[in-house]
């Protein structure tokens, strides 16, 4: 049997101006997975840097020159006869007008509409990076359902972007609805983590506790749907990729009240967890907003909390 190749590529991400659009561009059919949209970039060569090879790249497929660019991310991707090893940059300004410089395809796209396209397996990822917010609610314990509905609408009205809807008792489906449309009128999405949850709920996603994700071995729900999964060492988190799951929640960080007598991780593995994960992952635990810039800075998503957030 053949050595399976590894490639290193290095590809951009082109924001519009308000950062609703991103540029994408269609692979020739002369290419590897002909037809399918990507990020522009490509393979580093013998002898070049990162910075330089996606330089290079963006000028030749583009016609444009980077000016700031700025590491996101790093993923590996196991295709059937080869591994790619995939650097993401921001690229936060340039010079020169976008063009399609070897006759490919090259469009602005909506972030919203990039489900209309057929995109490379390794674009999902990206753009839940891209568009996932650095904080993430989880609502706390409460019995009074009606006071759980004020204080949802408190941090929405904060700027909450991504709520998670956590209880384990069972809730109603007219419960469940009102929260929903509580958070499409503040533009925010709306996950469930409930152990009645059936995945036709209305919602913008779910997400599995620990048990659920050792329970279940396909993707439960479609793509256009978010699908999280709380995790609390590596292993977990490579099931959790291996069901396709969007993102996860990663805990404990530090010491937290509601779970004393909990293992901590701590900064160091969470860190190496982040490191060996593809998919974004929001720190959990003993998170304030201060703890926000040190999650970052590991290559976080960002934190959640339910107290502090």
């Amino acid at each position: 049997m053949p050595a399976v190749k590894t490639i290193k590529v290095v590809v951009g991400i082109l924001l519009s101006k308000n950062n609703t659009q991103i540029l994408i561009t269609k692979r020739r059919k002369n290419q590897f997975m002909p037809d399918y949209w990507e990020l522009p970039g490509g393979k580093i060569e013998k002898g070049e840097d990162e910075e330089d090879a996606l330089a290079r790249e963006l000028q030749e497929e583009l016609g444009i020159d980077t000016l700031r660019i700025n590491l996101k991310h790093v993923m590996t991707h196991h295709y059937k006869n080869k591994t790619v090893n995939l650097s993401i940059y921001g690229v936060e300004n340039y010079k020169g007008n976008v063009t399609g410089k070897e006759g490919q395809d090259v469009r602005w796209c909506n972030l919203q509409n990039l489900s209309n396209y057929k995109l490379l397996p390794t674009m999902r990822i990206i753009i839940n990076r891209i568009c996932l917010p650095e904080y993430y609610w989880i609502t706390p314990d409460e019995n009074d359902l009606e006071l759980l509905l004020r204080i949802c609408q408190n941090h929405l009205k904060a700027g909450i972007k991504i709520l998670q809807l956590r209880s384990k008792k069972i809730i109603e489906s007219s419960y469940i609805e009102k929260i929903y449309r509580l958070c499409q009128s503040y533009d925010s999405q709306f996950i469930l983590n409930v152990p009645n949850k059936t995945f036709m709920e209305p919602c913008d996603g779910w997400h599995l506790t620990s048990d659920e994700l050792l329970t279940i071995e396909d993707r439960p729900c479609s793509q256009n749907k978010l699908l999280g999964a709380s995790v609390h060492n590596i292993e977990e988190a490579k099931l959790a990729e291996t069901i396709l799951t969007d993102y996860l929640t990663l805990a404990p960080i530090e010491k937290t009240p509601s779970h004393p007598n909990a293992i901590i991780l701590g900064w160091e593995m969470a860190e190496h967890i982040i490191d060996k994960s593809n998919l974004p992952i929001y720190l959990l635990g003993g998170m304030t907003k201060d703890s926000l810039y040190k999650a970052l800075n590991i290559k976080a998503q960002g934190i959640a909390g339910i107290s502090q957030i």
